[in-house]
């Protein structure tokens, strides 16, 4: 489920962040890390918590659509996101894995 998120999300990102993290961008690292974490603390929640297969593939799949609708909120009403990825602004970075983080802790909340 984390890979599947992973691939989904890095095409539906506005920017390439396997190229930027491969060229030594600490802001699309920090960004995408705290996006996978967030979206791995729901998964572990959902593995505790949950009875069956379908429960769990459901709340899996609930996560994703939330982590990504919180991603383009978060970058559309903070405006420029594309650009401080691209130059590296690790502060913007940072904010972005921090907003994911968040959200995926609140998933996480919800299922238990």
């Amino acid at each position: 489920m984390v890979m599947a998120f992973f691939v989904i999300y890095t095409r539906l990102t506005p920017f390439d962040e396997i190229q930027l993290v491969r060229q030594g961008n600490h802001a699309a690292a920090i960004s995408l890390a705290g996006t996978l974490i967030g979206f791995s603390v729901t998964i572990a929640s959902a593995l505790v918590h949950t009875d069956d297969y379908y429960e769990f593939f459901g709340w899996a799949g609930g996560a994703m659509v939330v982590q990504v609708l919180v991603f383009n909120v978060a970058t559309r009403l903070l405006k420029m996101s594309k650009d401080q990825i691209e130059a590296d602004n690790s502060a913007f970075g940072g904010l972005l894995g921090a907003i994911s983080l968040s959200i995926g802790l609140v998933n996480a909340g919800s299922i238990s």
